[in-house]
């Protein structure tokens, strides 16, 4: 059994037939989905799609991009059914379309709902280039630490293996999507290899994101087994290993 723990299959322009998305998803083992809300409108509809599925739960919040519409209405979805986490929410200093400032207070305000329902987050951190030292983690760590007992995952993460460990440290949980399966650095793949596999958490980020060999196609929720096979190869494990601790770490999180 395996678990997508991050897709948009929910969205009004996901390209694909979402009852045979997931038809399509079941049929390669993959049993539960969390659709994941970026905004307001997202997270409606998140939570309106997990209800009419079977295996499928939300996660809502406001993606730091979309920070400046506003946030407000996501407390009135926290107590709807099936909601697993608050997500995805964050800091993205790669393109800045939210200044930090709304970006940070975003993110403060969502994780004081998040604990006050003893709800894991779903995290968004994309840093820049970094420019006289400059990164996103140092607004980041310390926004992190002024909430103790705060549980979730980084989700899609790319970065070095200092700041993997620095995340592990704050018992965070890592989501490894299609990217693992085709970043062709050494460097890169050092770090996906370094993340423990109890730590570990699968996802597609579906429609984004495509692992190999489906590069130039739709992603979607039964990709996340190529993901899975991938991890299973590099540590020389077997499918059913990587599958097997992976979804017990997601049903840990998420309570699922």
């Amino acid at each position: 059994m395996l678990v997508d723990t991050h897709c948009h299959i929910h969205e009004a322009d996901f390209p694909l037939d979402p009852d045979v998305t997931i038809e399509r998803a079941h049929a390669a083992g993959v049993s539960e989905m969390i659709v994941v809300g970026t905004s307001e409108e997202s997270s409606r509809t998140a939570v309106d799609f997990a209800a009419l599925h079977d295996g499928i739960y939300a996660a809502i919040g406001v993606h730091p991009h979309e920070t400046h519409f506003g946030w407000n209405e996501i407390q009135d979805l926290v107590e709807a059914q099936k909601i697993v986490a608050v997500g995805e929410i964050g800091l993205d200093y790669f393109y800045n379309h939210s200044p930090r400032e709304v970006q940070i207070k975003a993110l403060e305000e969502q994780l004081q709902l998040a604990m006050n329902y003893n709800l894991p987050v779903i995290f968004h951190v994309r840093d820049k280039k970094a420019e006289r030292g400059e990164s996103v983690w140092q607004d980041f760590w310390p926004i992190f630490d002024n909430f103790p007992g705060l549980r979730g995952e980084l989700h899609s993460f790319t970065d070095t293996v200092t700041t993997l460990e620095e995340g592990l440290r704050r018992n965070l949980y890592i989501g490894v999507n299609g990217i693992s399966t085709f970043a062709k650095k050494d460097d890169e793949q050092a770090m996906f290899t370094a993340i423990p596999l109890d730590k570990m958490l699968l996802e597609t980020d579906a429609p984004f994101l495509t692992p190999v060999p489906f590069r130039g196609k739709v992603n979607e929720p039964a990709f996340v087994r190529e993901v899975a096979a991938f991890q299973a190869a590099k540590r020389q494990l077997s499918l059913d290993e990587v599958a097997n601790q992976t979804t017990l770490n997601a049903h840990a999180l998420f309570a699922i």
